[in-house]
C-alpha cells in the first residue's frame, strides 16, 4: 500500500476541489440578499408596515453578518479532509481523493446551510426583539 502524501494527490483532484468550493460559495447569495431561504411571516394586526419593513431591513443587515461564503468554503474543506483520511484508511490514494471530493461536497453543503440557517435566527430574534410576533 502506497503512503498517503500531499504529493500524492494530482492536480485534477485539487482543481476539482477548489471548484467545488467556489460553486458552493456561489450559493451564499440567496433569498432577499441575506441568504434566508424563507420569509418571516408576522401577525401584522396593528402593524405600521412602513416601520415593520425598515426594522425588517435593519434585521437583515445584522443577518449578512453571517459570513455565508466563508462557513461553506470551511464545511468544504472540514468535509475534504475528513473524506480524504477516511478514503485513505479504507483504500489507497484513488479512494482518498474520491472521497475528499465527496466530503467536500457534503461538508459545504451542510456549511451553507448551517450559515443560512443562522441568518434566519437571526432575523426572528431580531423582529421579536423590535416587539413583532412572529408566526413562524
Amino acid at each position: 500500500m502506497r503512503k498517503l502524501t500531499i504529493r500524492n494527490f494530482n492536480a485534477a483532484a485539487l482543481l476539482t476541489l477548489a471548484a467545488v468550493v467556489v460553486i458552493s460559495s456561489g450559493c451564499a447569495n440567496g433569498y432577499r440578499g441575506y441568504g434566508a431561504p424563507k420569509q418571516v411571516i408576522i401577525d401584522t394586526q396593528g402593524v405600521d408596515m412602513n416601520a415593520y419593513y425598515d426594522d425588517l431591513g435593519d434585521c437583515e443587515n445584522y443577518a449578512r453578518q453571517v459570513d455565508v461564503s466563508a462557513e461553506t468554503a470551511e464545511g468544504a474543506v472540514t468535509g475534504a479532509v475528513a473524506g480524504g483520511v477516511l478514503g485513505a484508511v479504507l483504500g489507497n490514494h484513488e479512494t482518498a481523493q474520491r472521497s475528499a471530493g465527496a466530503g467536500a461536497i457534503v461538508g459545504g453543503v451542510k456549511g451553507n446551510q448551517r450559515a443560512r440557517h443562522e441568518q434566519e435566527r437571526i432575523v426572528r430574534r431580531c423582529l421579536i426583539g423590535r416587539g413583532y410576533r412572529v408566526l413562524n
